[in-house]
């Protein structure tokens, strides 16, 4: 049985528990980072690799409660449900219909414009000792529409944006020859939102972040923690053959974080949203930044060497197998877009841990205050990687926080 000990032990490599093992190793706290498998290689690696400082709107709105019948149960749609998984997720279904009334919803986006509008700003420290300024490209990132009647529907979403200050540019299709002349020319309306970066490759920065958190001093531990204790002295985290002991533990499993949750007594209602990409080798980038043809819900990023088309949602479990349709899906409809392309050399599952809200939880648990909870941020992870970090920083040194702590609290659920 390997035992360790350390300051602050962080369950979970993702991008969230990279960047808040950085910063509070730059901070100078004795942090071990404990995975089972290589840091950032699951689904912080396979992401549409946006950092969408945008998009505030939740996955829950009016529009989306209106038509969540026929988006749930038609397979071919942007979101799409399990049927085997209905059971199950009928609770958090009732929890999301309720948090996509306008009031809930606007509440929803509120938050999270506060949480995007430090995002870029809270990453810069990490990215400067992670030596992975150059991954960036920050051309913005643009939604594409049919026309007209395709982009009015998108109205409440998009008033939302301007009223929290999200910048954005309404395009007609001869600003979008000049933004992509190579996007396909049936779509003649576009929003393009100027702030937005994307990646060249999302793996690439999760590796810098985990080797500048090892060359300032942490420690990476490969292990399966499969039990979380709360002790008078403090955190015991247990798995097979490995046990290891904190004064204080965070918690940033992703989608498998609410099991942990559990056992300390903490009812969290996460879920998963499965998504997908598929690759395409490309000699030379086929657009300049990342673009979403909205009617299929996924975002094609020009990425070093290839153009990765990943999104849509699939409301499932984590231990369901790929759905073969989505991913065909996705490849189909992008080859309708670029048909030169060539064989796909890539296919790809990850699991987003979404709660019905779309607000990630970031706090300390009601029931054992040496635990901090930082996960559920749905489509937002690899964007809120730094701030996450800041405010779970700040938690630990004793700073008090602003006030949308609270929306993001734990405790909200009970």
């Amino acid at each position: 049985m390997l035992r360790e000990e350390s300051q602050i032990v962080i369950a979970g490599g993702g991008v969230i528990g990279l960047c808040a093992a950085l910063r509070l190793r730059s901070e100078g706290r004795d942090v071990l980072l404990i995975d089972r498998n290589e840091p950032g290689s699951g689904t912080s690696s396979g992401n549409a690799g946006v950092l969408a400082t945008y998009e505030c709107v939740p996955l829950g709105t009016p529009s989306v409660l209106k038509s969540l019948p026929r988006l749930l149960f038609d397979p071919n749609s942007p979101l799409s449900i399990s049927l085997s998984a209905l059971p199950k997720l009928t609770p958090w279904l009732a929890r999301f219909a309720r948090a996509s009334f306008e009031s809930r919803a606007r509440r929803s986006a509120i938050t999270l414009a506060k949480l995007l509008s430090n995002s870029l700003q809270a990453y810069e420290p990490l990215l400067a000792r992670a030596d992975a300024r150059s991954l960036l490209r920050p051309n913005g990132a643009m939604h594409a529409f049919r026309n007209s009647a395709d982009l009015d529907a998108a109205s409440w979403e998009r008033q939302l944006r301007h009223e929290l200050g999200m910048r954005q540019v309404l395009l007609d299709r001869r600003d979008m020859e000049s933004l992509e002349p190579g996007f396909p020319g049936e779509y003649n309306r576009g929003i393009l939102f100027p702030d937005a970066v994307h990646l060249t490759d999302p793996f690439d920065l999760m590796r810098r972040l985990a080797r500048a958190f090892s060359e300032q001093g942490g420690k990476i531990l490969s292990g399966d923690i499969t039990k979380v204790q709360h002790t008078k002295h403090g955190v015991r985290l247990i798995g097979n053959e490995i046990e290891v002991r904190a004064g204080t533990a965070i918690i940033a499993l992703g989608a498998w974080s609410a099991e942990f949750a559990r056992q300390l007594g903490d009812r969290i209602p996460l879920e998963t949203e499965r998504g997908y990409h598929v690759e395409f080798p490309t000699e030379s980038p086929v657009l300049s930044r990342s673009v979403c043809p909205v009617e299929y819900g996924f975002y094609l990023t020009p990425m070093a060497g290839r153009l990765r088309a990943a999104g849509t949602v699939e409301l499932s479990s984590l231990r369901r197998p790929p759905n073969a349709r989505r991913l065909q899906l996705i490849e189909n409809a992008t080859r309708r877009l670029f048909p030169n392309l060539g064989p796909a050399q890539s296919r790809w599952i990850g699991f987003r841990p979404s709660l019905p809200d779309s607000l990630p939880v970031i706090g300390r648990s009601p029931r054992a205050h040496n635990v901090i909870y930082a996960f559920g941020h749905g489509h937002l992870g690899v964007t809120l990687g730094g701030e996450t970090a800041r405010i779970v920083t700040k938690l630990i040194v004793g700073e008090r926080e602003a006030t949308e702590l609270h929306a993001l609290s734990p405790a909200r659920f009970s």
